[in-house]
């Protein structure tokens, strides 16, 4: 008898027409005289027979107890949240895969290219269950530790992936059926994690797996979509401003994507230097540049013989037609200048860095804020939203301007 003899791209762990129960028990005899070394008396799929090698060659333990014991500090899953690029298609992901998961039989998992869950949904019946797996926010489920499962084996095997019943390379997950789509950045191909829909074993079902495979391929067309709107947005800033510029010059965002370009050879990306921040850079194919930060992003312009580039950022405190007080930020170039009007809590922030240039911890700006050292949290998240809109003009370790940059609070 032979599970599968080749596994297609899109392979349910059940076909339809299958009855779940009886394949259970088919899965849990092969599993026993796989892991005994006796005669198996039928073949896994090869995405699970490839899956169990790997775990046999690296020793781990079929009995072992994946409990909860390498969760992520609250502070640095929050880091993780942020640094994952997936925050922005959490709730997509948690719309489009609501019919899976109202019934209150699954539970939604997004996880990071490294396996950490980082957000989940559900029931609070499943929820309970899957805490005493430790399949809990901040839980590592990398396929060398937590063994054969619809997140760890999706990164390996950089495929969608449904894990039924046995298939689990750990027993205490027999119990469970789960399946994972891998999430690309659309830009380079790289994972960026895993979307996966868990639930009881009762609960599989053969369209799951395509329904999650589509809507990780909708999550990478919403990131593509919102990395060109961004793009769109940085280009209208920087057309004039290009436009005044002295020589070759490019827009880029903070990761290097070209927006604009006047006078140099047009490119998807520019590799830009570690620390890349206000003034002069070296640019591997531009040479020496000077660096001029940009609402979410740089100009980069190929500096001439003499003179550098010296960005001001200029902090003021306004009226508003409607009486209110904010802060102002005029960020002034060489080539030219833009302005941004901040929030009140946003402008206390840079308007307390500026007068503190050495920078402050998380816990010195929640004291300032909040009078207590404990929002961190809170604190963290307002800084990663201004960093997004002042690039490199904010440091990290501590909080703080970058060095180079003349800051005036008037």
């Amino acid at each position: 008898m032979t599970i599968s003899d080749q596994a297609p791209e899109l392979e349910p762990a059940v076909q339809a027409g299958d009855d779940p129960r009886e394949f259970a028990h088919v899965l849990s005899a092969v599993h026993d005289a796989a892991m005994s070394g006796g005669r198996m008396p039928a073949r896994p799929r090869p995405v699970i027979d490839d899956s169990w090698q790997r775990l046999r060659a690296v020793g781990l333990d079929p009995d072992t107890d994946c409990g909860a014991d390498r969760l992520l500090e609250f502070d640095e899953l929050e880091e993780r949240r942020r640094r994952s690029g997936l925050a922005e298609v959490v709730e997509d992901l948690s719309r489009n895969l609501d019919s899976l998961i109202d019934g209150g039989d699954n539970i939604l998992v997004i996880a990071d290219a490294a396996g950490r869950v980082l957000w989940r949904s559900g029931s609070p019946r499943v929820l309970t269950r899957a805490d005493q797996l430790g399949f809990i926010e901040g839980a590592d489920w990398a396929e060398n530790l937590v063994g054969t499962n619809a997140i760890g084996t999706a990164l390996v095997s950089g495929r969608s992936i449904q894990v039924f019943s046995a298939e689990h390379f750990v027993r205490s997950h027999h119990s469970w059926t789960c399946t994972g789509a891998p999430i690309r950045d659309p830009r380079t191909g790289d994972v960026l994690g895993v979307v996966d829909v868990s639930g009881p074993a009762a609960t599989i079902h053969p369209t799951t797996l395509a329904l999650v495979h589509a809507v990780a391929r909708l999550a990478e067309s919403q990131l593509r979509e919102q990395h060109h709107r961004r793009l769109d947005c940085l280009r209208a800033v920087a057309a004039p401003i290009l436009a005044r510029s002295p020589g070759p010059a490019l827009a880029v965002d903070v990761d290097g994507w070209v927006a604009a370009v006047d006078a140099v050879s047009p490119r998807p990306r520019l590799l830009l230097p570690r620390g890349v921040g206000p003034g002069r850079r070296f640019f591997g194919t531009l040479g020496e540049c000077d660096v001029e930060a940009l609402p979410g992003g740089w100009l980069v312009r190929v500096a001439e013989s003499t003179g550098m580039s010296t960005t001001r950022v200029v902090l003021r405190t306004i009226t508003t037609a409607a009486g209110a007080e904010c802060v102002e930020v005029a960020v002034e170039g060489p080539s030219g200048g833009w302005t941004h009007r901040c929030s009140p809590r946003h402008g206390e922030i840079l308007s307390f860095l500026a007068r503190n240039r050495d920078g402050a911890t998380a816990a010195r700006l929640s004291t300032h804020l909040f009078g207590v050292d404990d929002r961190t949290v809170t604190v963290r998240a307002e800084m990663s939203r201004l960093r997004k809109r002042f690039g490199g003009l904010l440091m990290t370790g501590p909080y703080r301007f970058a060095d180079g940059v003349d800051v005036q609070a008037r």
